[in-house]
């Protein structure tokens, strides 16, 4: 049975036999939640490549110990992939992002493509980044990744187009593309972009723009996939040809 993942604060420079305090929500939610009990071996990381193990030492209502045995300290893996996803509509985007960090992925990037129904504005914006993040913070722990993945701010499409002008491969997902995706030749490290169209598809000056920074049109295959899993798909098609999956 797998050992129970928490999230650590900074855990840089721990060794074995030292004492790390867990403390707020992730404490409450532990102890009161998944009763966490003394003695019980768990697996402490900082999201930032290191992960700790050990028994735990002392409960409270919001904190918790543990006595280390172990560290692991792993490096952030090649290639970096990124997905711009953008909006779907109600909760599939949290869908998105759950299995999104399950393959792997080291950023999601929320994207208000020209042909989006959903719209985030104001504090609704706030609210909805914080799901997604909340959303790729609990599932990196179920998958049990050393290295938790970003959400970043809700980007326009200009900034879409930096992401891909700055990355050693860009692929745009689109329907009508010549190209098939199982035939790009993908680095083994770097950054690798995926964008990942709305609902309603990509507009045309949204393609011309992308294409134009340097991505690559693609197509999965005959099947028009969702958006909300359109990513997780190439995602996984692309890290399937990488040492990660090798």
């Amino acid at each position: 049975m797998s050992l129970p993942v928490h999230l650590a604060p900074s855990l840089t420079g721990v060794a074995p036999g030292e004492t790390v305090e867990v403390t707020g929500d992730e404490a409450h939610h532990a102890v009161a939640v998944r009763r966490l009990r003394v003695g019980e071996t768990v697996v402490l990381t900082d999201g930032a490549g290191t992960s700790v193990t050990g028994p735990v030492g002392s409960t409270g209502k919001r904190v918790f110990t543990v006595r280390v045995d172990d560290v692991r300290r792993e490096p952030r893996p090649q290639p970096e992939l990124v997905v711009v996803q953008a909006l779907p509509k109600g909760d599939r985007g949290e869908l998105a992002v759950e299995v999104l960090t399950e393959v792997g992925v080291a950023l999601v990037v929320p994207w208000a493509a020209a042909r989006s129904v959903a719209v985030w504005k104001g504090e609704r914006a706030e609210r909805s980044r914080a799901k997604w993040q909340a959303t790729a913070r609990e599932a990196a722990k179920q998958a049990r990744r050393s290295w938790l993945p970003e959400v970043a701010a809700l980007a326009r499409t200009a900034e879409v187009v930096d992401l891909v002008a700055g990355a050693d491969l860009a692929l745009v997902l689109h329907e009508g593309a010549d190209d098939a995706l199982v035939h790009v030749d993908v680095p083994s490290a770097g950054r690798i972009v995926l964008v990942v169209g709305p609902e309603g598809g990509l507009s045309e000056a949204e393609v011309a723009a992308l294409v134009g920074a340097g991505a690559r049109s693609v197509r999965l295959g005959d099947e028009v996939l969702r958006t909300s899993t359109a990513g997780v798909v190439a995602a996984a098609a692309v890290l399937a040809r990488t040492p990660r999956w090798g």
